[in-house]
């Protein structure tokens, strides 16, 4: 696995993970491997660059997941990625959206992995960090032993440093993005059984894991544990992180000095052009299921979506809430 070693990751997820996003979550956690949303190729090469790919200093360890199926084009925007400092790029072989189905990408790719290692090989020629892939079990009706298996072996034999798998299915017809991220039953077992065969390679595990203790439980297999909507819904779970995943001393959890990080950063934002609600609405879940967290989403979802908004919107919603149980419970 040579220097590559994420225990934990959050999931690259579109309209979520974006830079305010990954901000947020890096005040939760100094160690977890952070994902941008994805972000095509021809994008990257042609669209303007700064605001699809500029993030904040603070975002590491950060990856860029890029989309696309061309390795020359691919090649080209990883990198751009890593001269815009991020410390991995990653190619998406895992969304089944409308979008990267008309591409030919995404999850589609799961049918051509001799293309993936084209790829990814044209990928690791072109930069110096590491080139990572994040794929599902299968697509469709692959048998899931055979697919991953021969996905597998070509991105590593391609030089990947890491294969990120999702525990699931595709199905490219019949579903839509968000059925597919419930409807195909998890199999962790088929992941499991992936990294028996690699077991000097990276494997780390996404789909359905609900709290840091699941992840730590999937250690015992895996190399990886990889968190999407859970680390968005309830991004308060990230304060305990870097205890469980990377061994340090638990430190206790001071949501006013997060408020005050959040607000400072929200100020920045403001100033150069950008909406308060930009950044509040990666925060809505942060106080779940404490004392004052219906109002804090109020605020958020009502006052701090006013054009003309600012910090003293994010005060307000804070006050609303229990800062000792909130302590106390992360």
């Amino acid at each position: 696995m040579k220097n590559y070693r994420h225990p934990l990751a959050i999931a690259p997820m579109m309209d979520w993970t974006d830079r305010h996003c990954r901000f947020f979550h890096r005040q939760l956690t100094r160690r977890a491997l952070l994902y941008t949303e994805m972000v095509v190729a021809d994008a990257v090469i042609h669209g303007p660059r700064e605001r699809l790919l500029g993030f904040d200093a603070g975002e590491h360890p950060v990856a860029l997941q890029l989309g696309g199926s061309d390795p020359g084009k691919l090649a080209e925007a990883a990198r751009i990625g890593e001269g815009f400092g991020y410390g991995e790029i990653d190619l998406n072989v895992g969304c089944p959206s409308d979008r990267v189905q008309s591409g030919t990408f995404g999850a589609c790719l799961m049918k051509v992995p001799d293309l993936v290692a084209d790829c990814v090989s044209a990928m690791k020629a072109a930069v110096e960090i590491p080139v990572t892939v994040k794929c599902r079990i299968g697509v469709d009706d692959q048998d899931t032993e055979v697919a991953l298996d021969t996905l597998a072996a070509g991105v590593f034999a391609a030089g990947a440093d890491a294969l990120w798998v999702h525990a699931r299915k595709a199905w490219l017809q019949g579903l839509s993005p968000k059925e597919n991220r419930d409807i195909p039953p998890l199999d962790y077992g088929r992941v499991y059984r992936l990294k028996e065969s690699y077991t000097n390679r990276f494997i780390g595990i996404n789909g359905g894991i609900q709290t840091l203790d699941e992840g730590i439980q999937h250690l015992g297999h895996v190399d990886g544990a990889m968190l999407g909507r859970a680390a968005y819904h309830t991004p308060g779970l990230l304060a305990g992180a870097d205890s469980a995943f990377y061994g340090e001393a638990r430190k206790e959890f001071e949501p006013a000095a997060l408020i005050e990080a959040m607000a400072a950063y929200a100020a920045r934002h403001i100033a150069q052009g950008g909406r308060l609600s930009h950044v509040t609405r990666h925060m809505v879940g942060l106080f779940h299921g404490l004392p004052g967290a219906r109002r804090w989403r109020q605020i958020l979802s009502t006052d701090a979506t006013r054009a003309d908004a600012g910090p003293d919107v994010l005060y307000a919603a804070f006050a609303a809430v229990d800062p000792q149980a909130a302590g106390e419970a992360a």
